[in-house]
C-alpha cells in the first residue's frame, strides 16, 4: 500500500493512523483518534482536517466512523495541567489505541515523536503525516470533529467565552474574555494567557 508517496507495504498490519487535536488550546481537553482503514473506498477525500470546511468535515467524519475501525481517546484539562500538554497528548493517544482493542501492528503517528510505553506495536512517526498518510488524515478529521462538538456543547453552559467559534484556541476575543471574567473550570490553568487570571 502506498499513501502519498510513502511505501507502507512492508509494515506490519494493521496500520493504525493516529493524530491529535487541541494541543495549542487554552481550554478544553486534548483529543486523539486512532484509525484502521478497512478499505480504500472514499479515502481520496481524507486530508488534513484543517484544510476541510467544517460542514464537509463533519460529513466525512461520520463516514469514517461508519466504514472503518476508529477509536477516540481524551485527556482532561486536569491531566493537561498535572502532566503537561505533551504527556497528556501521549495519554490521549494511548487511550485511543487501547480502545481499538488490537494488540499489535504499526502505528503511524503524526509528528516527530513516538508514543511512550506502548507495548507490542511498531511505531513510525510521520512529519506532516496528516497530509501524507490517509489513515492519519482520517484520524485528524475524526479527532477534530469530536473535539469541536465537545467545545460547542460546552459553549451552551459557558457562553461568555465563545467556545463555539474558536473551540478553545487563544483568539483575541477569547483572551479578552478570560481577562474580563476570569477562566472557568475548563481552562488550562498551567497555560500562559490563563494562569495570570486565575483567582484565588
Amino acid at each position: 500500500m502506498k499513501s502519498e508517496g510513502l511505501d507502507l507495504s512492508s509494515l506490519k498490519a494493521p496500520l493504525i493512523g493516529i493524530d491529535e487535536v487541541g494541543r495549542g488550546c487554552l481550554a478544553g481537553p486534548v483529543t486523539a483518534a486512532a484509525v484502521i482503514l478497512k478499505s480504500n473506498h472514499g479515502i481520496e477525500r481524507y486530508q488534513d482536517s484543517k484544510t476541510i470546511q467544517e460542514e464537509h468535515r463533519e460529513i466525512i467524519a461520520a463516514e469514517i466512523l461508519q466504514n472503518h475501525h476508529v477509536a477516540i481517546g481524551w485527556a482532561t484539562v486536569e491531566e493537561i495541567d498535572e502532566l503537561n500538554i505533551l504527556q497528556a497528548t501521549f495519554l490521549a493517544m494511548t487511550r485511543a489505541v487501547e480502545l481499538l482493542q488490537v494488540k499489535s501492528g504499526t502505528i503511524l503517528v503524526d509528528g516527530r515523536d513516538k508514543i511512550p510505553n506502548l507495548v507490542g506495536f511498531i511505531q513510525r512517526p510521520v512529519i506532516q503525516g496528516d497530509k501524507k498518510v490517509r489513515a492519519i488524515s482520517a484520524a485528524s478529521i475524526v479527532a477534530k470533529v469530536a473535539r469541536d462538538q465537545f467545545m460547542k456543547d460546552l459553549a451552551k453552559q459557558f457562553n461568555e467565552y465563545g467556545f463555539e467559534k474558536h473551540k478553545g484556541y487563544g483568539t483575541l476575543y477569547h483572551r479578552q474574555q478570560i481577562q474580563r471574567v476570569g477562566p472557568c473550570q475548563w481552562h488550562r490553568q498551567s497555560f500562559g494567557g490563563v494562569k495570570e487570571f486565575v483567582r484565588p
